[in-house]
């Protein structure tokens, strides 16, 4: 199955790269933008990300379910996520996130504080999921020099 994917996937991937290369508009036209050839690789461009994104999606699903343990694995990596972003939203601050609100009063953009505390706590996250990786890079190569 994955092969025959595969290659639907690189027929199309050709098909679009030759139809591109014969429908391409005069890069000097300002309308290029509105072009057959542009709205058709936005169009594969588009086809080829959700295709993509389902058979992903739908493998690791199932090689979740087949492996054992990957249930269970699958469901500590959630609820580590979960904590993750609990830590997030308690780390970000409601003060800092008044101050902000008070800095755009009477701007073109008002954001409330509660988007503020919002963002705040994503880049918390991203913070915290950035530790983790550099963590799960480091401790094997350690590991590693220890001889463990």
């Amino acid at each position: 199955m994955h092969k025959i994917i595969k290659y639907v996937l690189i027929v199309i991937g050709v098909v679009a790269a030759i139809a591109s290369f014969f429908m391409m508009p005069d890069p000097a036209d300002p309308e290029a933008i509105n072009s057959a050839g542009i709205s058709l690789m936005f169009a594969l461009t588009w086809l080829l990300l959700a295709v993509a994104t389902v058979l992903a999606v739908f493998w690791g699903l199932k090689k979740m379910v087949t492996t054992p343990g990957g249930l269970k694995k699958a469901l500590f990596s959630i609820g580590g996520l979960a904590v993750l972003f609990i830590i997030g939203y308690a780390l970000s601050s409601g003060d800092e996130a008044q101050t902000v609100v008070e800095t755009f009063k009477g701007k073109d953009i008002e954001p409330t504080a509660g988007t503020v505390k919002t963002i705040g706590m994503l880049l918390n996250v991203f913070f915290g999921m950035t530790a983790v990786a550099v963590l799960l890079m480091i401790i094997p190569g350690v590991k590693k020099l220890i001889g463990r």
